[in-house]
């Protein structure tokens, strides 16, 4: 990912739901236990990539004891579609992992959804490749949307910057 130099911000047009999704290995040496629910992302991400329709517009990842997952769409009904249709890569999945594991604290598994409605999201990157909501959507320079959080979130009329921008 080439390092894009100076500030950028994210622009988005219309409402989108920022769905975040994980898990916790809660017992490392259990191997069998936690890595089908690891082994089971890549093919949802993969089809996700493929296929724009479904709504999903982007993502991130992270790996370590927790996995973090942060996935942009386009609304919430497109990201309920996704995980309930037996047609695609998560229902199945979701089935397996509660027979398999269910509560028998192997393996933790978390998600948080939050639905953004348009304008009312604020993002700056400084000297960054082209990351999270700017790659889910367009990549602009920061001074357009405003030099502040507070001008790009619209919660100021006003521009003034603590710290000068580069």
């Amino acid at each position: 990912m080439e390092v894009q130099p100076g500030r950028y911000t994210a622009d988005i047009d219309g409402d989108f739901v920022v769905f975040l999704i994980g898990m916790r290995v809660n017992h490392p040496l259990r191997i069998r236990k936690w890595l089908p629910v690891v082994a089971a992302m890549p093919k949802m991400l993969k089809v996700l990539s493929q296929r724009p329709e479904l709504g999903c517009l982007g993502f991130q990842q992270w790996f370590g004891r927790t996995i973090i997952l942060v996935q942009y769409w386009r609304d919430f009904d497109s990201l309920d579609r996704f995980s309930r249709d037996k047609d695609l890569p998560h229902l199945e999945p979701w089935r397996r992992f509660n027979r398999a594991i269910r509560d028998s604290g192997e393996v933790g598994i978390w998600h948080e959804t939050f639905r953004v409605r348009a304008g009312e999201y604020e993002a700056v990157y400084g000297n960054m490749p082209v990351f999270g909501l700017a790659a889910a959507s367009t990549h602009v320079p920061a001074a357009r949307k405003g030099n502040t959080a507070a001008a790009r979130i619209g919660a100021s009329t006003t521009d003034e910057p603590a710290v000068a921008p580069y």
